[in-house]
């Protein structure tokens, strides 16, 4: 108790002497738009090739803290970085670029040093090292079907030299099997209680699995040049530079700085605000990752031009399909092919206008409208790749194979003021046993049921899943009174109260996802696979074992205070 009044104290103190500095808050319309170039970040292989065969390779990647230039009239800004070295790391980190069915190995490194440059609380369940120094760090491969021992579990986390480590550590080298069908994924920071300012600090970057020999035939854009990851996030700034975060809680007297949502004004795509990217006349394939906190966004182009989209999160389409407008959550991915050659302008802003938090927060304003700039160049060139009608086909889904129904409700909890002081997945803590416990080879329904005002992202570590529907909860809040009280969805009658109207999953997320948007005051029924769905085959490694997986809110500022729970697989 004494050591979490010091932590307090500690963080109050940090409090007063930050908020002497948050006057000096920069004005995202003193930072020109679209004046720096879109970086692409650093490729590493995941894999070796000898005499034209690909094979295994151990990659060691670091966790720096060093300086980074995010727009080129602000200063700049101290961050945490993942690189090969000190000088190579970037924010976002390397893309590494694996092959199907060769493993990669990664030794992950924290040379962090012993404060972190944000504010973390105390008072919310946090990975503590026991000699109070360190900045904890775990890496999770979100999309990545991988054992347990390399999944990032939240509390395997460890310190700089693995000096210190959390109670589920097991190993320093990870073992990425890269068996699962082809498909974008990105890693990053998942240390408890701290994944969302390890994050904001810039610890994120993209996982991309190959396989040539399914994609190939497809046509589809491979390789450096018109293949690029594109990930966004916010961030707000000082004037000297620094990441701004807001260092007062909504209940300072609960949680002198966890606050429920983190917005920044300025839009950052690659490591740049607002950048700009020089295109020809053609098709380019994006893979887009909202790395956002809490942001959602929903990308259009001012001048009219389509998303031709073709996988979602981790997973290709059965066929492509043309949208206007393509909302986004935090950690979802859309790979999309975009058609220069189809504009009739010369440039084309690529826009934002979710509300924030979503859905029913503010409007966009001036600086988080924009996202950032293509300028088309004038002569139309060849161009070889080519819209497959059909893209890829998983196995047969069969709600009927299901073995097992669940019912997952999300829960916010408030204060006196009516200002949330945390939140849950069915009523309990991360710490209460694990209730969760699918058998390896199994496909389950699970229904989630959102009590809350807000739109959840709901990310399943493993397990592969399919929406089924999103259904309106009628009389609510009589029976979130009942939920609140009993915490029991078939004692309160959930199937009398989910008779509302059925919202039509989008015709681009009724595919495989990792990560889905969980409507406020609707209950969406999902098919989770834990198997490959390309093959219905079972794992190659052993799922059962400790430390297990988790399954969570994916607003990172919820995930932290703790809308997050264990997932234990069984034989």
């Amino acid at each position: 108790m004494e050591k979490v009044i010091f932590l307090v104290f500690l963080n109050l103190l940090g409090i007063f002497l930050v908020s002497m500095a948050e006057d000096k808050l920069m004005s995202p319309s003193k930072l020109r738009m679209f004046v720096d170039k879109l970086p692409d970040m650093p490729r590493i292989k995941g894999y070796d090739v000898i005499n034209g065969v690909h094979v295994p390779k151990s990659l060691k990647i670091g966790m720096y803290h060093k300086k980074w230039k995010f727009h080129r009239d602000l200063p700049a800004t101290p961050v945490f970085a993942y690189g090969t070295s000190r000088h190579t790391a970037t924010v976002p980190g390397p893309t590494i670029e694996a092959v199907n069915g060769v493993e990669t190995y990664i030794t992950w490194q924290n040379y962090l040093p012993s404060k972190h440059i944000l504010p973390w609380d105390p008072t919310i369940p946090t990975a503590t090292p026991s000699s109070k120094k360190g900045i904890p760090t775990v890496v999770h491969l979100h999309g990545g079907i991988d054992e347990p021992e390399s999944d990032g579990h939240s509390e395997a986390w460890f310190t700089n030299g693995f000096k210190n480590r959390g109670p589920k550590w097991t190993k320093k080298k990870y073992h990425y099997h890269n068996f699962q069908h082809p498909g974008t994924m990105y890693y990053h920071d998942h240390a408890m209680g701290l994944t969302r300012v390890n994050i904001l600090a810039g610890l994120m970057g993209v996982y991309v699995i190959l396989q040539p020999s399914v994609e190939g035939p497809l046509g589809l854009l491979y390789g450096e040049e018109y293949d690029r990851p594109l990930v966004v996030f916010d961030r707000g700034f000082r004037t000297d530079g620094s990441i701004y975060m807001n260092s007062t809680g909504n209940n300072p007297s609960i949680h002198p700085q966890w606050q429920p949502e983190y917005f920044g004004d300025a839009i950052i795509v690659n490591g740049k605000a607002w950048p700009y990217m020089v295109v020809k006349r053609r098709k380019y394939r994006f893979r887009i990752i909202n790395a956002s906190n809490a942001r959602f966004f929903k990308f259009f182009f001012t001048n009219n031009m389509t998303f031709i989209h073709v996988a979602s999160d981790s997973a290709y389409h059965e066929e492509p399909l043309v949208l206007h407008d393509l909302l986004l959550a935090p950690s979802e991915i859309a790979d999309v092919i975009v058609d220069f050659s189809q504009s009739k302008s010369k440039s084309a802003i690529l826009a934002n206008d979710a509300a924030y938090p979503y859905p029913s927060g503010d409007p966009v304003n001036e600086a988080n409208s924009k996202i950032m700039k293509f300028i088309i160049e004038p002569h139309h060139v060849v161009d070889t790749s080519r819209i497959p009608r059909k893209l890829m086909k998983y196995q047969s889904l069969n709600v009927s194979e299901a073995s097992n129904t669940r019912y997952i409700a999300f829960y916010e909890y408030a204060s006196d003021i009516d200002e949330p002081t945390h939140l849950y997945i069915n009523g309990k803590s991360f710490e209460a046993p694990v209730t969760e416990t699918p058998k390896v080879g199994t496909s389950e329904i699970w229904n989630i049921i959102n009590l809350t005002e807000d739109n959840h992202p709901l990310h399943i570590h493993l397990g592969m899943f399919v929406v089924l529907d999103q259904t309106e909860l009628v009389n609510n809040e009589e029976f979130k009174a009942c939920m609140m009280k009993l915490n029991d969805a078939i004692k309160c009658q959930v199937s009398k109260y989910a008779q509302g109207k059925m919202t039509e999953v989008p015709a681009h997320e009724k595919g495989w996802k990792n990560v889905y948007k969980m409507m406020p005051g609707h209950v969406t029924r999902i098919l989770v696979r834990f198997s490959y769905i390309h093959s219905n085959a079972s794992y190659p490694f052993d799922a059962t074992t400790e430390p297990g997986y988790v399954y969570h809110c994916h607003i990172l500022d919820h995930e932290d205070n703790v809308m997050m729970r264990p997932l234990k697989l069984i034989h």
